[in-house]
């Protein structure tokens, strides 16, 4: 094995960094993305009634099609789901000549055709990622909320409150802080899983290890080197989680 050839890095630096701007702007936006849709689908998964029209309502509508969506984005690849998105359910609502958004009108064919050429990567890597990071963020908030004396809900009921206010002011902030080291984790994980994102052609680290082991027909430097961004991304979005853990662990011993 050679010695490691720092001028490559260093004629590629820009590269890498654009690279790596884009792993942590597609990290933020599916982690927000993809928590806020867990968190719809965790709480349509436990939709219920006790009696009346809504019990079948809600049972076969919304709590049977979040459960065969939750099954079927965890149970196949990621890496399918974003060429699936990419290649059939992104152009089938953008493609200039007959998607279904720019033949509705409400897109212009102008619109549409810059928006794919330009930003068709990126696009369908959040899609598909979202989609994802919901199935599994959707699980997560279902176990907290469910960790949660039921005797809460009650209780909260029996002083006025509705299920809404209940489950914003009393559920949600206490399953918050139990489910925020999975949480965690899955955000880890979408750090990680940004990568599958490259083979569509998005400009991100993993995009920027393969456009130079290309150019200089060796794979020990760039990869390498996006081994150590992306451990120091993961690293210090754990140290985060860590601090907003301390942080609400001082609220609960006030």
């Amino acid at each position: 094995m050679t010695g490691f050839r720092w001028e490559i890095i260093s004629e590629y630096a820009p590269l890498f960094m654009q690279g790596a701007i884009m792993t942590i702007k597609c990290t933020i936006i599916c982690v927000i993305l993809g928590t806020s849709w867990g968190l719809l689908l965790g709480l349509g998964r436990m939709a219920h009634a006790e009696d009346g029209p809504w019990k079948h309502v809600l049972r076969y509508a919304v709590q049977w099609p979040v459960r065969i969506y939750v099954s079927a984005f965890r149970g196949t690849p990621l890496f399918v789901q974003i060429m699936v998105v990419h290649f059939a359910l992104v152009p089938l609502f953008i493609n200039p000549r007959d998607g279904m958004l720019v033949t509705s009108g409400l897109m212009s064919v102008d619109f549409a055709r810059m928006l794919r050429s330009e930003y068709g990567a990126f696009l369908s890597c959040v899609v598909a990622i979202t989609l994802n990071a919901g199935a599994y963020v959707s699980e997560i908030f279902r176990a907290g909320i469910q960790s949660i004396d039921k005797g809460q809900m009650e209780a909260s009921r029996a002083l006025g409150m509705g299920w809404g206010k209940t489950m914003r002011k009393v559920i949600l902030p206490q399953a918050f802080r139990r489910i925020l080291p999975p949480l965690g984790n899955n955000a880890i994980a979408i750090v990680k899983d940004s990568s599958l994102a490259s083979a569509i052609g998005l400009a991100d680290l993993a995009y920027a290890a393969r456009t130079v082991s290309g150019a200089y027909a060796t794979y020990w430097e760039p990869y390498l080197t996006i081994s150590l961004v992306y451990w120091v991304l993961t690293f210090m979005l754990s140290l985060m989680v860590q601090h907003m853990e301390k942080r609400l662990g001082k609220s609960d011993s006030r």
